[in-house]
């Protein structure tokens, strides 16, 4: 009997030990866990991201107290001066990180590949390198370059002209030897060019793997907060545009930038979609030329055509990227079609917000499109994607479809409503006064609540205030030339 017992004893506690040391999986995009694999995650819903990482412990666990090496100070006694913002010396990157790059700050810039993040950085770390810091001495910037050899980016600094002094540059793709060289050099300012390529001895998998990238992400992370030392990571994009890799990198960084732009065009935008230290509906905007990239404080030129005001299909709109207006062209072209379905072809423009527009037209104003090829494109690489859009786009295809032109300096903005109406839009008073800074005298723009006492536009300008798609097309065809 007592042998029985003894032998259940020792199955009861094979069990337990099986049950303990049994393997744990976790998904390598959000983290989530679980005790058995899935091929699903039942966090973030990806599919193969759900890998084996060890045991799974079981019961509660209790922290080791160890001695502290800081002490707790009240809240008024923080020194603030070490977190102020540095100025990077490209006033639309410092726009958009709230004022420059905060000492400590982990900043990741994603983009697609040829966007001109690398040029974009290079000029950045040729600005910081040389300048005085507090004590006077120079400051040095040390550029890790993981994707191009060091004599290819000598040459695009010197097309650039950002061959400082205090600029140094290594091509190094192991983790160990970067932190080295960080030790040695005690630079002001790193640049990893690009956090994909980087890998580390001490975990397995290839660089860019998840494992990879979650592992030198931490190791860079904690040099620059234990320095003070602030760092900017190159990342790459995947087709859908996010950022390439583990989820968990965006939330580890400070700061998270996208560099935008189509390649065939002239326009890069940086925003901000993660910002700790400042905000993050800011845009800046650089004109990507063979001589390097240029911020461009006034981009509304790059989106205007040179045909002239009389050109029947042409509609003149402000947009807001962030809190920034700039003045948009959405250009309309209506032909009569020799296909049994008529072609609706955009670019720049959402397809299915036009396609709303059109039946609308068709079915409060009155138009007469359904045998008609309709093309809407906007000017410069722009995108007409926020709601306010909408009036420019029918009232564009209202001037192509009868062959006349809008009345030259006006603007229009509003939302169109699937019953004809429009509605207000955010921002009017900011399109308003760029309107008027760029020398427009007229703007068409929503009537607001019934009932509500429309705000009078800034002077210079005649505000026309319309109800309805049917007035705002009447108004604008029909209206005074001046």
């Amino acid at each position: 009997m007592t042998t029985t017992s003894a032998r259940g004893a020792a199955r009861s506690t094979a069990r337990a030990t099986t049950k303990t040391t049994r393997p744990a999986f976790a998904c390598t995009e959000c983290g989530w866990t679980t005790s058995k694999w899935v091929g699903r995650c039942g966090e973030c819903q990806e599919w193969g991201t759900v890998q084996e990482v060890g045991a799974a412990g079981v019961g509660p666990r209790t922290a080791a107290v160890v001695p502290t090496r800081s002490t707790a100070r009240e809240i008024a006694e923080i020194e603030v001066e070490a977190a102020r913002h540095a100025p990077t010396g490209v006033g639309e990157l410092d726009r958009v990180l709230g004022g420059g790059l905060v000492p400590g700050a982990v900043v990741l810039l994603a983009g697609e590949p040829g966007v001109g993040k690398s040029t974009l950085l290079l000029e950045v770390a040729g600005n910081v390198a040389g300048t005085p810091r507090a004590d006077g001495r120079p400051r040095r910037v040390l550029y890790v370059t993981g994707e191009e050899s060091a004599g290819q980016v000598r040459l695009r600094a010197e097309r650039t002209g950002t061959l400082s002094p205090g600029l140094l540059l290594v091509a190094e793709t192991d983790l160990a030897t970067i932190l080295g060289h960080v030790e040695q050099v005690d630079p002001d300012l790193l640049v990893v060019d690009s956090v994909q390529t980087v890998a580390s001895a001490e975990v397995e998998g290839s660089p860019g793997g998840p494992s990879q990238v979650r592992e030198v992400a931490g190791a860079l992370i904690t040099a620059a907060k234990s320095r003070d030392l602030p760092v900017v990571l190159v990342g790459h994009v995947t087709k859908d545009g996010s950022v390439a890799g583990p989820r968990t990198l965006e939330h580890l960084v400070d700061v998270v930038c996208q560099f935008e732009g189509d390649r065939h065009a002239r326009l890069r935008m940086v925003r901000a979609v993660k910002n700790r230290y400042g905000p993050t509906d800011e845009v800046g905007c650089f004109d990507l030329s063979e001589s390097g990239i240029v911020e461009l404080p006034d981009p509304s030129g790059l989106f205007l055509s040179t045909a002239g005001p009389d050109v029947p299909g042409s509609c003149l709109t402000v947009a807001l990227e962030g809190r920034r207006p700039m003045v948009l062209e959405v250009q309309a072209l209506v032909a009569p079609s020799a296909l049994a379905n008529p072609r609706r072809a955009t670019s720049g423009v959402d397809s299915s917000r036009l396609a709303m527009n059109l039946a609308v037209l068709h079915r409060h104003v009155g138009l007469r499109i359904a045998d008609q090829d309709v093309y809407v494109s906007t000017i410069g690489g722009a995108r007409a994607s926020e709601p306010s859009a909408d009036l420019a786009v029918a009232l564009a295809v209202v001037s192509a479809r009868e062959s006349s032109p809008l009345p030259p300096k006006t603007v229009v903005f509003g939302e169109v409503g699937l019953a004809g109406d429009l509605r207000p839009v955010v921002g009017l008073e900011r399109r308003l006064a760029e309107a008027v800074r760029l020398g427009y005298t007229h703007a068409v723009v929503p009537a607001g609540r019934p009932g509500a006492t429309p705000a009078t536009g800034p002077s210079g300008i005649t505000v026309h205030r319309v109800a309805s798609l049917r007035e705002a097309a009447h108004l604008v065809t029909t209206g005074p030339r001046s």
